[in-house]
C-alpha cells in the first residue's frame, strides 16, 4: 500500500515546514529545502528529525 496523495498534501518537514516529496524509490519523504530524507517504515511516514537522514 502506498502512501496516498492526501497525505503527502498536508505532510511538511518537522524542522523547516517545506513540503516533501516522494522519493522515486518510494523509501522515504525528501524535504525540498534541507533534503533530509524521512524514512518510511511498513507504510508509515516516520517524520522525526532524528530518524531523518540527510541527502545532497
Amino acid at each position: 500500500m502506498a502512501i496516498s496523495q492526501e497525505l503527502l498534501d498536508i505532510l511538511v518537514c518537522p524542522l523547516c515546514k517545506a513540503k516533501v516529496h516522494l522519493k522515486s524509490d518510494q523509501t522515504g519523504l525528501k524535504c525540498e529545502k534541507c533534503h533530509r530524507v524521512y524514512p518510511i517504515k511498513d507504510d508509515i511516514p516516520v517524520m522525526l528529525v532524528d530518524e531523518a537522514s540527510v541527502e545532497a
